[in-house]
C-alpha cells in the first residue's frame, strides 16, 4: 500500500516519490522538482506536529524558522546537504534540502559479524577523521546533530565522501536541555548510538561523539550496539575481545568516546581529532616489541584541561585502561583459537590489497577442527563472489569511460564493493571520468552561451541539458535553465504577439512566419499552432487572388508580344510582295 503522501506535490512544485522513513522529529521523503526539464530530486522533511493547537503552532513556527536559518549556514560546508528552501502548508511544516546520490554507511558496515568483513585500523581512522571533521564544523556553528547513525551518513558517489544528513533533530549548544526523550519515541536504527544523557534531556556536544564511537566499534567487531554487553556494575560497554583487531592506543580513544558519563568523555571532536594525530605521530616515532607495564589511571580522574584519555599513557599501551568494564582479559592470550584468528585477519588484509589467491591460501590454512574454520570457509566464499562483483562492475565502469558515459561509470563504480584494491582502481576511473566531465561541461556551456547570445534559447537549453548531473556546475546549470527557460517563453510570447498583429493589418504571410518562430514545449505553443492553421487558411484566397493576378498580368503582356509580333509580320508580307513585283517587272 503506498505511502498517502506520495504523489501529493507541494507549494504547486516538490512532488513526492518516496517515503525515506520517520525520526524524531518528522517524516522524510524524497521529491522531484517538477519545475525543472529534467527534474531533479531533492529531500523534502516534514516536521512532526503533536498538537494543532495555534499556541503549540506559533512555538513551533518560530522553532522551525529560527533552525532553518541555521540550516542555511550549514548547508554551505561540502559535507552537508544544501539548504534549498522551507515553507508552511496546510499547518504543517517543510524543509527541502540537495539529494545526496550515493549510499549509507550501513551498506559498509559489518553486520552482526556475518555480512561484510571487519574493517582494518587504518579505515577506522580514516572515517572518524573524516565524520569528525564535520562534527567539529558543526558544533562550531552551535549545533548539536542528536541522530548521528550509519544511515545519517551517506557515502558521496562521486568522489566517495561522507555526508552528513538529517538535521532535523538538532539542537542549540546554548539550549542543551531538551525534554526527556522517550523510548517509544526513537526509531530502531537510532538505539545504540543515541547516549543516556540523551534521554534524560541533558544533550552535550560529546552525545555526538558517543554515537560516532559507536559506529567505529561496530566497523572493528561486526556488532551493532545493542548486541554489545553491558557492566551491570559500570554501566560501560564491554566491546574488545580477544578476536577484535585494534591496537591498544585506538581502542583507548573509542572507549574515551563513548564513556557512560558524558563529563569524563571526550569534550569535542577537535579533542578526539588531536588525540588521533598523536596516535599517528607516536605510532611512527616508535614500534614497541613488548608490551610495558603502566599505572592505571581511572577515567574518572582525568576531567582536567588536556587530553585525559592519554594521561599516563604511552602509545599503544593503554591495557589497564581498557581493563575497565571489559572482564578479564589479557593482551598476551596465545591460545590456537587467536593464532587462527590472526590468521584470517592477515588473510583479509591480503585480500584488501588485492592478492585473492594468497587470501583464499592463507584462510585454508586454518584447520577444520578450529571455532574460527566455519567463519573461514564462508568469508572464503564471500571473497570469491565480492571480488567477481568488483571485477564486473570495474569492468562496466571501463567501458562507460571509455565511451564516454559519465553517468555509467558513477553508477558502475558504486557497486563496486568495498575492497580497497578495487575501490582504489575504481577510483582512477572516476577521477578520469570527472576531468572529463568538466571539460565536456565548460564545452557545453560555451555552446549554451553562444546560442543564447543569438537569442536561440531552446539550442541554449538543448546544450545545457546535455552536461552531466555529476558536474561540479549543477547550480550555475540550474540556474541558467531557469533563466533561458523563462525568455525562450517571452520571446514565444512576443512571436505570438506580433504575428496577431501582422494579422490584424491583413498580412497573413508575416503573422504565418512569426509563429513557425515559437518552439514546442514553450506554455504558448498549442495557441500557436491554432492560429497558425487559421492564419494559413486566411492566406490561400490572398494567394488565389495573388496568382490570378500574375495570370491576368502574364496574359496581358503575351497578347502585348503577340500583337506586336503580328505587326511586324504584316509589315514584311508587304515588302515581300512588292519585291516579287519588281521582280516580275524586270
Amino acid at each position: 500500500m503506498n505511502h498517502p503522501m506520495i504523489g501529493k506535490v507541494l507549494q504547486a512544485r516538490y512532488q513526492i516519490v518516496q517515503n525515506l522513513g520517520s525520526g524524531v522529529f518528522g517524516q522524510t521523503y524524497i521529491a522531484i522538482d517538477i519545475n525543472y526539464p529534467h527534474q531533479p530530486k531533492c529531500v523534502v522533511k516534514q516536521l512532526k506536529v503533536n498538537s494543532l493547537h495555534s499556541s503549540h503552532l506559533d512555538t513551533l513556527r518560530l522553532r522551525f524558522l529560527t533552525e532553518t536559518e541555521t540550516l542555511k549556514h550549514l548547508g554551505q560546508h561540502p559535507q552537508i546537504p544544501n539548504f534549498i528552501t522551507c515553507f508552511e502548508e496546510n499547518e504543517r511544516f517543510y524543509l527541502v534540502q540537495e539529494y545526496i546520490a550515493g549510499h549509507a554507511l550501513t551498506a559498509e558496515l559489518p553486520i552482526a559479524q556475518n555480512w561484510g568483513y571487519l574493517w582494518r585500523e587504518d579505515e577506522v581512522i580514516t572515517f572518524l577523521e573524516d565524520a569528525l571533521t564535520i562534527l567539529e564544523f558543526i558544533h562550531s556553528q552551535g549545533v548539536i546533530h542528536c541522530d548521528i547513525k550509519p544511515e545519517n551518513l551517506i557515502r558521496r558517489a562521486v568522489n566517495g565522501k561522507l555526508v552528513l544528513i538529517d538535521f532535523g533533530s538538532i539542537v542549540s549548544v546554548n539550549f542543551a536541555i531538551d525534554p526527556e526523550l522517550y523510548i517509544y519515541q526513537v526509531p530502531a536504527t537510532s538505539l545504540g548510538y543515541i547516549p543516556p544523557e540523551q534521554f534524560i534531556g541533558q544533550t552535550q556536544i560529546n552525545s555526538d561523539i558517543y554515537a560516532l564511537g559507536m559506529i567505529a566499534i561496530q566497523a572493528l567487531t561486526g556488532l551493532e550496539p545493542l548486541q554489545l554487553r553491558v557492566d551491570p556494575d559500570s554501566n560501560e560497554i564491554i566491546w574488545r575481545s580477544v578476536d577484535t583487531p585494534v591496537s591498544d592506543y585506538l581502542a583507548a580513544i573509542l572507549t574515551h568516546m563513548i564513556r557512560y558519563n558524558y563529563q569524563v568523555r571526550f569534550q569535542s571532536a577537535a579533542e578526539v581529532l588531536r588525540a588521533i594525530q598523536q596516535m599517528k605521530w607516536e605510532t611512527a616515532q616508535t614500534q614497541l616489541q613488548q608490551p610495558q607495564q603502566i599505572e592505571y589511571v581511572p577515567a574518572e580522574a582525568n576531567s582536567g584541561s588536556g587530553s585525559p584519555l592519554l594521561t599516563g599513557m604511552k602509545v599503544g599501551l593503554a591495557v589497564n585502561t581498557l581493563l575497565m568494564g571489559l572482564g578479564t582479559y589479557s593482551l598476551l592470550s596465545n591460545s590456537p583459537a587467536n593464532t587462527e584468528t590472526e590468521i584470517l585477519y592477515k588473510a583479509t588484509k591480503e585480500y584488501q590489497e588485492g592478492d585473492l589467491q594468497q587470501a583464499i591460501a592463507l584462510a585454508k590454512l586454518i584447520p577444520s577442527h578450529s571455532n574460527v574454520y566455519p567463519d573461514a570457509q564462508a568469508t572464503i566464499e564471500e571473497w570469491q563472489q565480492q571480488w567477481q562483483t568488483a571485477a564486473k562492475q570495474y569492468s562496466l565502469a571501463e567501458q562507460a569511460l571509455l565511451e564516454s558515459r559519465w553517468s555509467d561509470v558513477f553508477s558502475a563504480a558504486s557497486e563496486v564493493p568495498n575492497i580497497a584494491y578495487w575501490q582504489t582502481k575504481v577510483q582512477d576511473i572516476v577521477k578520469q571520468a570527472n576531468v572529463n566531465i568538466e571539460a565536456q561541461t565548460q564545452d557545453l556551456l560555451a555552446r549554451a552561451y553562444a546560442q543564447a547570445q543569438a537569442k536561440d534559447f531552446s539550442s541554449a537549453l538543448e546544450y545545457l541539458r546535455q552536461i552531466p548531473q555529476e558536474s561540479s556546475a549543477g547550480a550555475l546549470v540550474q540556474k541558467k535553465l531557469a533563466e533561458y527557460n523563462e525568455k525562450r517563453q517571452i520571446r514565444a510570447a512576443y512571436f505570438l504577439h506580433q504575428a496577431r498583429k501582422q494579422a490584424l493589418a491583413g498580412n497573413f504571410d508575416n503573422a504565418v512566419n512569426y509563429l513557425r518562430k515559437i518552439p514546442q514545449g514553450t506554455p504558448v505553443y498549442a495557441q500557436a499552432q491554432a492560429k497558425l492553421n487559421e492564419y494559413k487558411q486566411k492566406l490561400r484566397p490572398q494567394m488565389q487572388n495573388q496568382r490570378i493576378a500574375y495570370s491576368v498580368i502574364a496574359a496581358t503582356k503575351k497578347a502585348k508580344s503577340l500583337f506586336a509580333e503580328s505587326s511586324v509580320i504584316k509589315a514584311n508580307n508587304v515588302n515581300f510582295e512588292t519585291q516579287l513585283q519588281e521582280v516580275n517587272i524586270n
